[in-house]
């Protein structure tokens, strides 16, 4: 039975520095009694194959195992090179496991397992995901930098498919069936099983930036809450210089959650404009209540209330809305309309589209929407199902390709390796 008590910490020794793991252990630190145990095989796998050699192995009760040949050649940390686990991620944003690992043997030469694959993206995505959050990641550009000095803003949720606990013990139940009819015993490490989630969805959050053009843009996302979305809103504002901006505003879809940490986060911020698409979706809704679906009255009566509030603004528009509540007698229809009487209400200065068009801001979250279809477009794949850290590690390389730093991330890890 697996051992699942108090594990034993073996802490490294104070005097094993970076620079004395270079050398044996023998040599750097010989009043230590270390223990030779012996050449033994490792591998490594480089965008020009796979590496495989013996190196001798030291071992000491405080300071645990050493590898100085590991540490000398920069491979005590990863199994993989970075250029490997460039061409892995990339090739996974897009594509599952399984047939990135065929594209990859196919394009690149290089026969790696989609299990393999998997964990050099969970692993690598899992530190962005971590960085990001710690204000570790630069956005690679500011206010000054941007078309027109002007910054623009949008949040919003996306739900993401998780595995349930219930469908876990059912593939555990499968697997161990499989395993026995062939049987081989399970290479899995004897720890406690991840627990799955205890729903089939969680809504994830998307954090963008952007300038007018789109020439430069900053996404990110996170598994966390809206306090968690919150704190990026106001930390990757602080990175882009947002107060400083001429022209600084969000356009979102006016969800409670959504205007609170806007309020909150980032009070600098000229306008919040209530995208124009959620704007006439309620309109719609209204307007088949009140005609019927597909009818010439509700098509008329939904242009007329969009032209008056585009043109003349919303104030206008809850006026004509007073007007018809004094004329309709049905029930339903009469709370349908004050339903939207007091949605606007409640956004009457995210409304306001006749200024905001005379000053050229955008009324639409386009760019938003599509930056929650881009970093989710992996995780919502045909039967997929994901636990909740290793779809926010997946998004996080998303983030970065979608934020048009692919390259340079990259490139400044290979200078710190």
């Amino acid at each position: 039975m697996p051992n699942f008590g108090k594990k034993r910490i073996k802490r490294p020794l104070a005097c094993w520095t970076k620079t004395s793991r270079l050398f044996p252990p023998r040599q750097s630190h010989p009043a230590l009694k270390w223990k030779n145990k012996g050449r033994q095989k490792t591998r490594y796998l480089t965008v020009n194959g796979r590496l495989d050699f013996s190196r001798t192995v030291y071992w000491h009760e405080q300071a645990g195992s050493v590898v100085p040949l590991d540490a000398f050649l920069g491979i005590d940390t990863r199994n993989a090179s970075l250029g490997v686990c460039e061409i892995c991620c990339r090739e996974s944003l897009n594509n599952a496991f399984v047939p990135a690992s065929a594209n990859i043997k196919r394009l690149a030469q290089l026969d790696i397992s989609s299990s393999t694959i998997r964990q050099i993206v969970e692993k690598e995505g899992s530190a962005l995901s971590r960085a990001q959050h710690k204000q570790q990641t630069e956005p690679g550009f500011k206010a000054e930098d941007c078309t027109d000095h002007t910054i623009i803003t949008g949040t919003d949720g996306v739900m993401v498919p998780l595995v349930t606990e219930q469908q876990k013990q059912k593939r555990r139940q499968t697997q161990a069936k499989k395993r026995k009819k062939e049987k081989r015993k399970s290479k899995a490490k004897a720890s406690r099983p991840r627990k799955g989630s205890d729903g089939p969805y969680k809504e994830f959050k998307i954090v963008a930036f952007y300038d007018s053009d789109k020439t430069h843009q900053y996404v990110v996302g996170t598994r966390g809450d809206h306090t968690v979305a919150g704190r990026l809103l106001r930390q990757v504002g602080g990175k882009l210089d947002i107060a400083n901006a001429d022209r600084k505003y969000s356009v979102t879809d006016g969800a409670e959650w959504i205007r609170n940490q806007y309020n909150r986060q980032l009070p600098m911020l000229d306008e919040n404009i209530l995208d124009f698409y959620h704007f006439r979706e309620h309109v719609t809704e209204t307007s088949h209540v009140l005609f019927g679906e597909g009818s010439d009255p509700a098509s008329q009566w939904k242009a007329q209330m969009l032209a008056v509030a585009k043109n003349q603004g919303s104030l206008v528009m809850l006026d004509h809305l007073g007007r018809h509540l004094e004329e309709v007698k049905d029930e339903t229809k009469r709370v349908k309309l004050e339903n939207l009487r007091d949605y606007i209400g409640k956004r009457i200065a995210m409304t306001d589209y006749p200024y905001f068009v005379e000053k050229g801001y955008d009324i639409g979250s386009g760019p938003t929407e599509s930056f929650c279809g881009s970093l989710t477009a992996r995780l919502k794949g045909s039967g997929m199902r994901w636990d909740t850290d290793n779809a926010e590690a997946v998004m996080a390389l998303a983030s970065v390709y979608y934020s048009n730093q692919w390259e340079q991330y990259w490139d400044a890890k290979r200078k710190a390796a």
